[in-house]
């Protein structure tokens, strides 16, 4: 039986709503995390380092769809609370199209000045050339890849978060599928890696555009819309806080490369990519959670049922404490088969990378609470709160530990700041959640 977001949620029925936005976000960060273990095993290091390097931009890009995507489902929620389905739907369908028109926009401008972004980022010689082909590859099919995460959040709002875990289980199986068959059978390299990618992310599209187009079981369905603004503006602000996050988190990738090219050189800057292609794992099960439950929130806040909200804040500081002392144990206990898995071939690069690991997994720990209060908070229509956690623990906060630690820890400095950073986050969200306690009741 489907659960509905007027429901009650126990505990189980919280867990058995959320785990499939879970999952989906997982398999999301696979993509990257298969790319970098084909790339490193079997082009070579300078390609690895090309692709680090390029990423954080490709995510910068495709962030864009998980604004519309969180911000536009807190506002459909609400819609669909206060009862008016009929206007929810003509929401959903114009936050689709004007999603669509944005990303074919961006791809264009963003594969003509492809080169231009990748010398910004330091990058030259061969590593620039891989820079420039893995780029525009991917941003060929931008419009697709927005989609995609957008549509993570709309299929848990039409109640059917399920087809959007099946969805993203195929897109991830044909991106380990082509990974394997165009990088090793065929051997194109790094092409081959971003070709995989692409095809992926075309399929994480399309599906649910098939699926919404036509007649289906859920309260959504793309339909005919007009151009509202307003509405346009309440998503892009809602959803502020997933941008800046999201945007915040590739910055501040690109000033751990450089400074970690400056304290341990090359290595270090792979060493820094093993360590976010495992985070991308292990922050997805807070982010998926965070996410899945963000519909519940704002259906029960349009419908002004303050009891349930409450009732889901308690849960779910339960299972966020729960989740961050399980993903620190496994990061601990499984650290240096992790690190094997991608450079074990390289023993000076297999050391840093464990130190990396060791340290920095601490902050497992302490993401989850920081996470969830941004989603929460975007749930319940306050962009603007929700953008300022995110904007602090995803940039200030980060950016502040970076520059400052090296200088007395050196390389363990930049581990450290990983930690430090959402410690700082953790403080600010209690102290959110304690000021707003007398608004939102």
């Amino acid at each position: 039986m489907d659960i509905k977001l007027s429901d009650h949620f126990s505990h189980k029925k919280l867990l058995k709503f959320t785990l499939p936005s879970i999952i989906m976000m997982i398999f999301v960060s696979i993509y990257g995390v298969v790319d970098g273990y084909f790339v490193s095993n079997f082009v070579g290091k300078e390609a690895f380092t090309a692709v680090n390097l390029i990423m954080p931009v490709l995510m910068i890009l495709g962030s864009f769809g998980f604004m519309m995507g969180a911000g536009g489902s807190a506002l459909i929620a609400k819609t669909r609370g206060e009862g008016d389905d009929a206007e929810a739907n003509r929401l959903f369908s114009f936050f689709v199209y004007i999603l669509s028109a944005f990303g074919v926009v961006v791809a264009v401008v963003s594969f003509i000045f492809a080169r231009n972004i990748s010398v910004m980022l330091g990058a030259e010689g061969q590593i620039l050339e891989d820079c420039v082909t893995y780029g525009r590859i991917i941003i060929a099919v931008l419009p697709f890849q927005m989609l995609q995460f957008a549509f993570q959040s709309y299929f848990i709002t039409a109640e059917k978060p399920q087809l959007g875990l099946y969805s993203t289980i195929i897109a991830g199986v044909a991106n380990m599928v082509l990974d394997a068959l165009l990088i090793m059978v065929f051997n194109m390299g790094i092409v081959g890696a971003a070709l995989a990618t692409a095809g992926s992310q075309f399929l994480g599209g399309i599906v649910p555009i098939i699926y919404f187009a036509r007649e289906n079981q859920s309260p959504l369905k793309l339909s005919k819309a007009k151009f509202k603004g307003k509405p346009l503006l309440k998503a892009v602000t809602n959803g502020s806080s997933e941008f800046v996050s999201n945007v915040a988190l590739s910055i501040v990738s690109i000033f751990y490369n450089l400074q970690l090219m400056k304290y341990a050189g090359e290595d270090g800057v792979a060493a820094y990519g093993v360590i976010m292609y495992v985070a991308m794992i292990f922050l997805a099960v807070f982010i998926g959670y965070s996410t899945g439950i963000a519909p519940a929130v704002g259906y029960h806040f349009g419908a002004k049922n303050k009891a349930e909200i409450k009732s889901l804040l308690r849960k779910s500081i339960t299972v966020i404490c729960i989740m961050s002392l399980t993903m620190f144990v496994l990061a601990e206990v499984f650290a240096y088969n992790l690190a094997d898995l991608f450079v074990g071939y390289d023993a000076d690069l297999m050391k840093i990378t464990l130190r990396g690991f060791y340290i920095g997994s601490f902050s497992y720990l302490f993401v989850g609470f920081s996470i969830f209060g941004s989603a929460l908070f975007t749930a319940l229509n306050d962009g603007v709160t929700s953008a300022v956690i995110s904007f602090l623990r995803s940039l200030v906060f980060q950016i502040a530990t970076i520059m400052i630690f090296p200088l007395i820890w050196g390389v363990d400095g930049i581990w450290l700041s990983l930690v430090t950073a959402e410690i700082m986050a953790d403080i600010i969200t209690v102290i959110f959640l304690i000021r707003k306690k007398k608004y939102f009741n």
